[in-house]
């Protein structure tokens, strides 16, 4: 196991787990509908067509960019969609330039549910040949928000309490 600091990240395939009190169907809601991804994370809604060769588009919020403004992103394309199952897309950050020059990764989100009946959602970002992309996913960047371990925590929190870590 190894540890990401912010000099040492993973620059391949990068593997996050979080178990929720909550059905696959309202984890892939949340992962999949605006109404939803409005309220946890960075608060962006997306455009996406939730079928293989459909478009992703995900916008900033408005705290982001201010109300009425319209940006993307992140832009993608899915490669997999099985309801409440599992969702792969492919992945590029559109918002700096940096990232928008680096090829696109790959997010796959897998959800199922343990013998606990927890529901446990798997998100794998490769990242291979991205390196600022890694780093801002992983949170290694300053000033960015978290990346994925930020996500899926305040995920599970609306989730399970109806409220997000920021509300």
């Amino acid at each position: 196991m190894s540890i990401r600091t912010q000099t040492d990240v993973q620059t391949d395939v990068q593997t996050y787990r979080v178990y929720l009190k909550a059905t696959p169907e309202q984890v892939w809601t949340a992962l999949t509908t605006s109404d939803w991804t409005r309220r946890y994370g960075y608060a962006g809604r997306i455009d996406i067509d939730v079928r293989p060769g459909g478009a992703y588009r995900g916008y900033a919020s408005e705290a982001m960019v201010g109300p009425g403004v319209s940006i993307v992103i992140v832009e993608g394309e899915i490669v997999e969609a099985e309801p409440a199952t599992r969702l792969a897309m492919t992945w590029r950050m559109t918002a700096d330039p940096a990232m928008a020059a680096e090829p696109a990764t790959r997010l796959t989100y897998d959800i199922s549910q343990d013998e606990r009946g927890l529901t446990v959602l798997t998100v794998t970002h490769d990242v291979t040949d991205a390196p600022q992309t890694a780093a801002l996913v992983s949170g290694a960047i300053a000033g960015t928000g978290g990346g994925w371990s930020y996500v899926l925590s305040d995920l599970k929190s609306l989730l399970e309490t109806g409220t997000g870590l920021a509300s």
